[in-house]
């Protein structure tokens, strides 16, 4: 992995890590998640006409990824229904990880090297220990927020790797993101309208806040996709998860909270996969 892609793939984690700070303190997850991806399909169609249209192929890979994006809001919000979010997030965001890695390595063949491979261990091992360890006992957690925390990971690593693949294949990666953020905002839509009958107006008077976190959330995406087409799909996919890191930092400095030993333990361990990466 080149410097250059390693940092984009940083400064993506720091604009997740930022749109992710503002939603985080809504009560309504599923208003909050609806309503960004009702914003991300707007701001996308305004990109329309400055991007390509996407041909052959390109499309199974767009419709796909939008119903994967959608799957994977649904999940996130029945977890964060029945369990903390300072569990749930990094349970769901650390395994996807390992699986688009292991996707990556056995489907498609890709290799890393040493130190990539000790970073992306390292870092979804971190991951993995603030979520038991860094937001309190993982045993008082409905089963249903860890089985429905895990099929998220599940659907994180499947866009995850269809997005890398589409992007590789299509026109350009800002051509393919436009034209997926499009279909997953209009399919966001529509179940939020079959959920809230007679609320869509709701989303309407809170679109200037969802166009800005809707713009941080795009251009990260946009960030680490580009990633994907220069360097394996596994590593960068593990080093975007150091948003959580970027989380810590926000959380401490304009949250004013106080995290736990474990947590700064395990905020040690991501930066130390971070370096490992890095030294690849």
């Amino acid at each position: 992995m080149s410097a250059a892609v390693f940092f984009v793939v940083l400064l993506s984690a720091l604009l997740h890590a930022g749109w992710n700070a503002l939603i985080k303190e809504r009560a309504d997850r599923f208003f909050s998640i609806s309503l960004l991806g009702v914003a991300q399909g707007l701001v996308a169609l305004a990109a329309l006409p400055f991007v390509e249209t996407p041909s052959g192929a390109t499309w199974i890979w767009i419709i796909a990824s939008a119903a994967l994006h959608t799957g994977y809001k649904l999940l996130l919000i029945r977890a964060y229904t029945a369990g903390d979010l300072g569990q749930v997030y990094p349970l769901a965001r650390g395994a996807a990880p390992l699986l688009s890695t292991l996707v990556a390595l056995v489907v498609l063949g890709e290799t890393m090297g040493p130190f990539l491979w000790a970073g992306v261990l390292t870092l979804s091992f971190g991951i993995g220990l603030m979520s038991v360890k860094g937001g309190g006992d993982l045993g008082r957690l409905d089963r249903k927020a860890v089985l429905s925390a895990l099929a998220t990971s599940v659907f994180i690593a499947g866009y995850t790797i269809v997005d890398a693949l589409g992007a590789r294949g299509a026109a350009s990666p800002g051509s393919y993101i436009a034209w997926m953020f499009v279909f997953d905002g209009m399919t966001i839509a529509l179940v939020y309208a079959g959920v809230r009958r007679g609320k869509a107006l709701a989303v309407a008077r809170e679109l200037p806040f969802g166009l800005m976190a809707a713009m941080m959330s795009l251009g990260a995406y946009w960030l680490v996709i580009w990633s994907m087409t220069k360097a394996p799909i596994g590593a960068v996919a593990a080093l975007r998860e150091s948003s959580i890191l970027f989380a810590l930092v926000l959380s401490v400095v304009f949250l004013k909270e106080r995290p736990s030993r474990w947590r700064l333990l395990s905020a040690a361990i991501i930066l130390l996969g971070v370096g490992l990466m890095r030294l690849d």
